[in-house]
């Protein structure tokens, strides 16, 4: 009897052994878990710090690159603020110059003027002249002050093209259209202007010779 409850009693000691050495295996391996989950969040929190500021420098170098290519597409254009001031003024000059070509065709209000004073001169010293020289100072000196006026201004707007044609090559396409158009446009004005001045269309009107008178005889 004594021999069986001895073994009894090891038995249950083995058994207490057994259960503590499991629990303490249990208690560690939970332990271990919340170690590694700990880690994983931590190392998760890290990450997203990361992730982020990586996100932020991608959206920086997009806006980077989006700048540089509008920038190049500017330079391409020539919208930079340095060439601006290049495109602008033989763009002014085209202009300018059509302007004055078609203003030699048309007629100008200086040339106007400048008539009627001709005229006007011309009117207060005619009452003394022959019939030819009142024709050309009332009708003549106006209409070649007209045409000299006109030439002038055919003059400077084929300068001012012909500038633009020659110098400035790399102008935008519409300015060296504009120019071809004005420098055209001189060129006829002045054709035109030499023809009023020198008579070329018309010329002066001229008062008939005053037949003589019959002779008459005495009787």
């Amino acid at each position: 009897m004594e021999t069986t409850k001895t073994a009894d009693a090891a038995t249950d000691t083995t058994t207490d052994a057994v259960e503590t050495v499991s629990d303490d295996a249990a208690e560690k391996h939970a332990r271990t878990e919340d170690s590694t989950s700990t880690k994983s969040t931590k190392a998760t929190e890290n990450a997203a710090p990361v992730k982020d500021a990586d996100a932020d420098d991608a959206d920086d170098a997009d806006e980077d690159t989006d700048a540089d290519d509008e920038l190049a597409e500017d330079e391409g254009n020539g919208d930079t603020p340095a060439a601006r001031p290049a495109a602008i003024l033989p763009g002014a000059a085209a202009v300018v110059g059509a302007a004055l070509g078609l203003a030699s065709l048309t007629g100008t209000w200086l040339g106007t003027v400048l008539s009627a004073r001709r005229e006007l001169v011309g009117q207060i010293g005619a009452s003394s002249a022959t019939p030819a020289e009142q024709i050309n100072q009332i009708y003549a000196a106006p209409w070649h002050t007209v045409a000299a006026v006109n030439g002038a201004f055919a003059l400077v707007a084929l300068i001012v093209t012909g500038v633009l044609l020659l110098a400035v090559r790399d102008s935008a396409p519409w300015a060296r259209a504009l120019a071809w158009g004005g420098l055209v446009l001189g060129a006829l004005g002045l054709l035109i202007a030499i023809g009023m001045y020198f008579d070329l269309f018309a010329a002066l009107p001229t008062v008939p010779a005053t037949p003589p008178a019959p002779a008459t005889s005495g009787g």
